[in-house]
């Protein structure tokens, strides 16, 4: 008996992603996947992945996880995949068009830091945790694991790339004269520990930063660009429904929503890079740099730790004026 998910949604988000053949099949037709020689088993392993990934503790429908869907860059998912599991055309197509980004990239970050001139050993040294080397020698797995998709493989290579560079500095300065309190010599952490993103000591501060300068960011946009957030992000709207709400057509919503969250991005890197938001009430938080602050965006996204409801509190006043277009 097929389960109804509107009516259990804590389903399986694996198990509602399998019964979606028809959807999976367009989706594997519409990517390069047959270009780089990904089967569809290994299609689906990465949807799979990358679906259990975001799915892990938050609840899930056939509507949320369709939404999902159209969200994830999947052309990207696909060579990152096609990459790991070995095709030599993606590995042609990925050096041939990531290669120099990567080095440009690291170049960016690592500019006026000590550690400036070793940008392309930075870049060469991710490609190679990419390509699955580590001391010159294949591993099984490869960096691309951890790409899910949830957005472009180059902004995901970006921040890999500043959390190694802040690895590289922090590591760099365990070996200067640094002592504790108590005067006993501080003990090396095992590299293994430098590099795991989730026990990075400056996590929370970094969370904390980003959640100031969001709501800070937020407060400024025009009302309609901030309730079409909110009717996507804590109301769970369809763009069909926040057309309807808004009084625009389904295809604009979008238009706007897109607009609207590149635009928000690009105020909160401001904010971050400035180093003053609204909720600093000490004004003790210093401007970041450019690897810090991808930093801030890659922890916001791993986890989801973002309330929306919070931050777009239930107003008795929805649903009274719903239709109704905005006055100009």
């Amino acid at each position: 008996m097929v389960h109804d998910p509107a009516r259990n949604p804590r389903a399986d988000p694996l198990l509602l992603l399998r019964e979606m053949q028809l959807r999976l099949d367009s989706l594997y037709a519409a990517s390069p996947a047959p270009l780089w020689r990904l089967a569809r088993s290994e299609f689906l392993a990465a949807l799979e992945r990358s679906v259990g990934k975001r799915f892990a503790e938050d609840p899930v429908s056939c509507e949320k996880l369709e939404q999902y869907l159209e969200t994830l860059h999947v052309d990207d998912l696909v060579l990152a995949s096609a990459c790991m599991e070995g095709s030599e055309s993606a590995w042609e197509h990925f050096v041939q068009n990531y290669r120099g980004y990567l080095r440009a990239t690291a170049s960016a970050i690592t500019k006026g830091g000590r550690s400036g001139a070793d940008a392309q050993e930075l870049a060469d040294s991710l490609f190679a945790e990419l390509f699955g080397l580590v001391d010159g020698r294949r591993r099984e797995a490869s960096l691309f694991r951890y790409f899910h998709g949830r957005s472009s493989l180059k902004t995901w290579l970006r921040t890999i790339l500043a959390q190694r560079h802040i690895d590289r500095i922090r590591q760099s300065r365990r070996w200067e004269s640094l002592e504790p309190e108590n005067g006993e010599e501080e003990k090396p952490i095992p590299s293994q520990i430098v590099n795991t993103p989730s026990l990075d000591p400056h996590r929370n501060r970094y969370l904390q930063c980003f959640l100031l300068a969001l709501s800070e960011c937020l407060a400024a946009l025009e009302p309609a660009d901030r309730r079409r957030l909110e009717l996507y992000y804590a109301r769970e709207k369809t763009l069909a429904e926040i057309g309807g709400l808004l009084g625009e057509h389904e295809s604009s919503a979008s238009r706007h929503l897109e607009r609207t969250r590149r635009a928000l991005r690009e105020k909160v890197e401001e904010c971050l890079r400035r180093g003053r938001y609204a909720g600093d009430h000490l004004g003790n938080l210093p401007p970041m740099s450019d690897a810090e602050i991808a930093l801030c965006f890659q922890y916001a996204a791993e986890e989801t730790p973002i309330d929306f409801r919070q931050i777009f509190p239930e107003k008795p006043s929805w649903g009274s004026g719903a239709g109704r277009k905005e006055s100009s």
